[in-house]
Parts: C-alpha cells; structure tokens; sequence
C-alpha cells in the first residue's frame, strides 16, 4: 500500500478503534491512520465543513467505515462519497458486522471497494483485521486511484 496513504477509520465504537489500529500496525501498516467517531464526523473532514481537521487535496486516504453509526451512517457516508467527482476516487472498505448478503450486495452496487464483516469473537476480530493489514502491506496490491479501477 501506499506508504504516503492516509487510512481514516469512521466507527462509533473507540474499542472497535483501537483494536483496528492496533492490529493493523501489528501487520507492518504503518501509515497514518485519523479515527471518526460517526458520519457527520468524517463528512465533515471529507468535504472540508470541519474546522478542526480538513482533508488534504494532494494527501490519498483509504476509508475503513462502519455502517451502524450515529448521526449518519455508513450507507449515507458512501453515497456522499461516490456522488462527489473528487471523493469517490477514495477506495472505502466496509468493516462491520452486518452480514445480509442483500446489504452487502447494495454496499458493492454503491461503489465500495471491499466488504469485511467484523466477527462478533475478539480473536477472530483481530485476525481479520490483522490479514486486512497483512493485505494492505503487500507492495503489489495498488489501492486503486480512478473510477471502476479494481472495485467490485
């Protein structure tokens, strides 16, 4: 993965978080990873409504995103994302625990990148976590950066 690449994880639970960066490290990601705590608060960073932290132009992110948060949820946060001409080049991988296949399916129809269900085990959690990180450190895996490119 890009090492330049900034990894934004928007997810209500601060335990959720932890874990996540954690094990992501643990896998050799060393990125730069900024947490969210719900929808409006990454929407707000994205399209620069925020006056703590604003996105970057010239930075590339990768979004892990939850979908049951508060405020706004996941599926509103990817639409705003893949409705805005600059934003939806930001490859987003869902990480949650719903695992309907008709709500995974639409998150894919919706443009998301990748669908990970989080395991309700703690061990089993970090596992998963810990071979998302294991994939992202690959260097031949390229986060795609154009429209269609690599997306389910």
């Amino acid at each position: 993965m890009n090492k330049d690449a900034v990894i934004l994880i928007a997810e209500d639970d601060p335990g959720h978080v932890e874990l996540v960066k954690r094990n992501l490290w643990r896998s050799c990601v060393d990125n730069d990873i900024l947490p969210f705590k719900d929808g409006q608060e990454i929407l707000d960073f994205l399209f620069k409504r925020d006056d703590k932290a604003k996105r970057d132009e010239k930075a590339f992110y990768l979004l892990l995103l939850d979908i049951r948060m508060p405020k706004v949820d996941g599926l509103e946060v990817l639409r705003q994302i893949k409705e805005d001409e600059e934003l939806r080049k930001i490859p987003v991988i869902i990480l949650t625990t719903t695992d309907e296949t008709s709500e995974i399916n639409r998150f894919y129809e919706m443009g998301c990148s990748f669908y990970m269900i989080k395991p309700a085990d703690y061990t089993k959690f970090m596992e998963a976590v810990e071979n998302l990180g294991t994939f992202l450190s690959l260097e031949w895996v390229k986060v795609p950066l154009v429209d269609g490119v690599g997306a389910c």
